[in-house]
């Protein structure tokens, strides 16, 4: 198998409510790739940030069923990671930094 680049890996930076309130406590929420692994996504935000990660706690969300306009459809299933970063590391996700 290929080795996955660290921009394959990352998907997109999750911007929510509760999402917002775990940057108080220096963890980060990312979508990531269904079939990466916690040390990938470790190895990947260090190598993209430049900063020390602590801990990945990882979640498989399943696809919901919605209905729209009389269509019916399902959302695909999301893997999270919520990254908890050392001591003086932090990530700014609205801006990269």
């Amino acid at each position: 198998m290929a080795k996955i680049e660290a921009y394959d890996i990352i998907v997109s930076p999750v911007i929510s409510e509760k999402s917002t309130l775990a940057s108080e406590n220096n963890q980060i929420v990312f979508n990531v790739r269904r079939d990466a692994s916690k040390p990938d996504i470790k190895q990947a935000i260090e190598q993209l940030f430049s900063v020390k990660v602590k801990a990945v706690n990882t979640l498989l969300r399943k696809g919901k069923r919605k209905t729209f306009r009389g269509i019916r459809g399902r959302q695909s299933d999301v893997k999270k990671a919520v990254v908890t970063l050392e001591e003086g590391h932090s990530i700014d996700v609205t801006t990269g930094l």
